[in-house]
Order: structure tokens, then C-alpha cells, then sequence
């Protein structure tokens, strides 16, 4: 299993690609945390965190990250 770093890598990389999307509605995300059970906890920020689309938003965040990175177990959003 590769180590938590090379994964966090990969996370910010697929993050980056959806990085232009939120930026453009003032807002953007980051990670918090990847626990040693491979749960990616992330958070909203900016006029995401207030948006009425983030449900939509984070489920297509979820599915890309799980399905680029298959060590990643689980997606949490945190406030």
C-alpha cells in the first residue's frame, strides 16, 4: 500500500483538476485530513461552504477522487 503522503498527493492532484470550477464562484476546497483508515476528510471553503449545490458538488468530488485513487475508502465533509 503506497504511504500517506504519495495518496495525499494524488488527492491534491485530483483536487487541482477541480480547482477552476469552484474558484470561478468565489469559493474552493481543501483537505483536512486522511486517516489511517483511508477516510479523506475535506472541507468547503470560500462561497462554497455556504452554496446550495455543494450536495451535488461533493458527491461528483467523491466519485472522482474514489474512482482515480482506489485506497481512498470514504469522503467526509467537515464545516
Amino acid at each position: 500500500m503506497e504511504n500517506k503522503n504519495a495518496i495525499l498527493n494524488k488527492v491534491q492532484m485530483s483536487l487541482d483538476t477541480m480547482r477552476p470550477f469552484l474558484q470561478k464562484d468565489g469559493g474552493d476546497i481543501e483537505i483536512v485530513e486522511l486517516s489511517d483508515e483511508n477516510v479523506l476528510s475535506l472541507k468547503f471553503i470560500g462561497n462554497c461552504s455556504s452554496c446550495s449545490q455543494t450536495n451535488m458538488t461533493s458527491a461528483s468530488i467523491e466519485e472522482a477522487i474514489k474512482n482515480y485513487i482506489s485506497e481512498i475508502k470514504k469522503v467526509v465533509y467537515v464545516d
